[in-house]
């Protein structure tokens, strides 16, 4: 009977310690793919991590004139050019300004703040029929000026087009590659404390 006690005690421990093992080893085995899953989706945050570029190129004439008065409007001395307009336009997000973080313990992915998109104009100017005025002549501040206001003019162009929603869907199919990977692994997107259940929520990003 002792023997069938100490027996039986050896079975009940034995199999203690295989529960213990088992449970040691999945929790090891779970905690190795959750850092392995963290560890992924940083990678793919990171390859996002870049510059999205949208160019286009802007070609238009512009006539530039500037009158000074002289002696009450009694004299008036006029200067004008015919300027022609090659620029270079780009609509970027740096994505290295994304902010976000990874709680790996509740399996989401947050994101806090989303980069500005922000429009770099390059005019390239060729001036004709530059006529100086009499006492008005041109000076360095007079092509800072054209440049300028050529600027503004392809900007409000620019954001009166699509150029601004096509560079908007390419920072989105960006995030929403991060979307499926974080869903196919089983964790959760939240973007101002909301949590995003499908790729079509993703648009609310940029709301």
């Amino acid at each position: 009977m002792k023997n069938l006690k100490i027996l039986v005690l050896g079975a009940l421990m034995m199999l203690a310690i295989i529960l213990i093992y088992d449970y040691i080893k999945d929790y090891r085995t779970e905690q190795e793919n959750l850092i392995a899953q963290t560890e992924l989706i940083e990678k793919e945050v990171r390859n996002v991590s870049k510059l999205i570029v949208t160019e286009v190129n802007y070609g238009k004439v512009y006539t530039y004139e500037n009158s000074k008065s002289y002696g009450w409007d009694f004299f008036a001395s006029k200067k004008k050019a015919l300027v022609v307009s090659n620029a270079k336009a780009q609509v970027i997000y740096d994505l290295k300004n994304l902010e976000y973080s990874i709680d790996s313990e509740r399996k989401e992915i947050v994101f806090s703040k989303l980069p500005d998109a922000i429009i770099n104009i390059n005019p390239n100017l060729n001036f004709y029929q530059l006529d100086n005025g009499i006492l008005n002549t041109f000076e360095a501040k007079d092509f800072n000026s054209m440049k300028q206001k050529i600027s503004k003019d392809i900007e409000r162009q620019i954001r009166n087009s699509d150029i601004l929603k096509n560079a908007d869907d390419r920072l989105l199919l960006e995030l929403t590659r991060i979307f499926v990977l974080s869903n196919s692994l089983g964790w959760t997107v939240v973007y101002n404390g909301k949590s995003i259940e499908n790729a079509t929520e993703i648009t609310d990003f940029l709301d």
